[in-house]
């Protein structure tokens, strides 16, 4: 019998097992994908998800193969309307970290794998989940063959999706939103160099964000989706919207997603705790997602810890996580939700003192440190 089995092999399963292995606790890791991902959908790490990281040595790494962004620039109709710098942020982190996901799973597996071997099992999948006293049992099925693992604890980090938290029958209601986005990365042709630009157009946002390798991501908001998205489609949207942009090739990531949000009834059930996305699934406008699951990891990981070395009941831990990363959850999708709503289009006769408005606010200190510490999940 495990310590604990981590279900979900991205970012915050891996990162989740890192934690709890560098504790001494005996976490194993179950992932349904045979290979890591090349997609690389989340890409920003914010500076309180960066000193979490920094604890297990994996930041610096990090740092190593990213892009500071220094500050986010904010454009309309060819005109400057302001500029974030995260200069005034607190710390040493005085940026976002732009990472490819790829890359980001790739050094947290490899470390994973270099310290704790065969710690991460792929092509496993979990088909039922049964609390039992003082342990839980989980039914998997691997290459035509079912067997059952058993854990004291049970870690869901398995997606919006969850299997483990449709097995527990517990509910996670949808928020539809009326935005669609369409981003893929393309060869950088802008002088943007490491800023981050907003394009705040009467058609809706147009978003760009620096990538190693000379590298730029364009994220277009659409009012439905693409029945066909396609590199050259992107390209001709953003040259539309801002009179420049990056061409259809190369492209290396092409992702077209609706916009939805869900808050699971309740992340502890038993011995069974949710974290990221199968806790609390938000916008990917503003790249919280990854950086809160990693948040969770943290703050779960202590009360796991304790209760296995120390024998105490582990309730009341999981309670107080509980209260607190929903509280962090509401907080987040509040701030997507601003964000998707000043991304909508506007008539021009509103867009302009909208945006005057916005570059006045920008230009005063209180304010602009707010915006800062806001964007960066501060």
């Amino acid at each position: 019998m495990h310590d604990v089995i981590v279900v979900g092999g991205g970012p915050v399963g891996l990162y989740t097992a890192l934690l709890l292995r560098r504790a001494g606790v005996d976490a194993v890791v179950l992932e349904r994908r045979t290979e890591r991902s090349r997609h690389s959908r989340a890409i920003g790490i914010h500076p309180p998800a960066l000193r979490a990281l920094g604890l297990d040595g994996v930041a610096d790494e990090l740092r190593a193969r990213g892009i500071r962004i220094r500050d986010g620039v904010a454009r309309s109709a060819g005109r400057h309307v302001g500029t974030v710098s995260f200069s005034t942020l607190p710390g040493d982190e005085k940026y976002v970290l732009a990472v490819p996901q790829a890359v980001t799973e790739e050094i947290l597996e490899r470390r994973l794998e270099e310290d704790h071997p065969g710690c991460l099992v792929r092509g496993v999948e979990v088909t039922g989940v049964e609390e039992r006293a003082g342990h839980v049992r989980v039914a998997i099925s691997s290459e035509g063959t079912d067997t059952v693992v058993e854990a004291r604890l049970l870690v869901a980090a398995d997606g919006a999706r969850s299997s483990v938290r449709e097995n527990l029958a517990i509910g996670a209601p949808a928020r539809r939103y009326p935005d669609c986005y369409v981003m893929g990365d393309f060869h950088d042709s802008t002088d943007d160099g490491d800023d981050a630009v907003l394009y705040l157009e009467a058609g809706g946002i147009v978003e760009s964000f620096p990538l190693p390798g000379h590298i730029r991501r364009w994220v277009v908001r659409l009012g439905a989706p693409l029945a066909d998205p396609t590199a050259g489609r992107l390209a001709d949207l953003v040259g539309q919207r801002t009179g420049g942009g990056g061409g259809p090739a190369p492209n290396s990531m092409l992702w077209a997603v609706g916009v939805q949000a869900r808050l699971a009834d309740r992340v502890v059930s038993g011995r069974t705790v949710l974290i990221g996305d199968a806790a609390h699934e938000i916008s990917p406008i503003g790249g919280q997602g990854m950086n809160l699951g990693w948040l969770d990891a943290v703050d779960l990981a202590p009360i796991i810890t304790a209760s296995l070395r120390d024998g105490r009941e582990v309730g009341g831990g999981l309670r107080r996580y509980e209260r607190e990363r929903r509280t962090r959850a509401r907080a987040a999708r509040a701030k997507a939700e601003i964000n998707m709503v000043l991304g909508r289009p506007l008539p021009a006769y509103l867009l302009r003192p909208r945006n005057r408005l916005l570059g006045t606010l920008i230009r005063n200190r209180t304010v602009h440190r707010g915006v800062a510490r806001a964007f960066t999940m501060q």
